[in-house]
């Protein structure tokens, strides 16, 4: 099973950030199930390294590419994402958006965030307000709606 997660691992990282390359390790001399797993990144344009010496945002994406490489080999029909892109700058907020959208074809995903971007990715908004003490509205947009509200 790692050969295949390492495969999916840099497929999907090149994917993400248009290049460089991602592997999967076992962190230990023995295969065996107690065994950690170490990453090894190389960004496009920047030499090889560990997870640990990557920025937050890198680190971040990086760690997304790995969940959205173990959607690929164990597709779910549904994932539900709670500000998972919250570590991100904005470069990195792009590449994510722009993957969300792709994987979005096979997958279905809700997304729990304030990020602009993530919402623009998005087909559709759901919004919780609470209009007065002890009650909640829920309401949904199309991003089409959204930015005719928007103006």
């Amino acid at each position: 099973f790692l050969q295949l997660a390492d495969d999916s691992f840099n497929r999907t990282f090149i994917e993400i950030f248009g290049g460089g390359y991602a592997r999967l390790t076992l962190d230990g001399e023995a295969p065996e199930l107690g065994s950690g797993v170490e990453m090894m990144i190389k960004l496009p344009g920047k030499r090889r390294q560990s997870l640990d010496l990557l920025s937050g945002g890198e680190r971040a994406l990086t760690c997304i590419a790995f969940i959205f490489a173990l959607l690929r080999l164990k597709p779910a029909p549904f994932c539900l994402l709670d500000e998972i892109d919250a570590a991100l700058d904005e470069v990195n907020l792009d590449r994510f958006g722009s993957f969300l959208r792709r994987m979005s074809k096979s997958i279905q995903f809700v997304v729990v965030t304030h990020r602009q971007s993530t919402i623009e990715a998005g087909e559709t908004i759901y919004g919780v307000t609470m209009p007065e003490e002890g009650s909640s509205r829920v309401y949904s947009l199309t991003v089409e709606e959204a930015g005719e509200l928007a103006g």
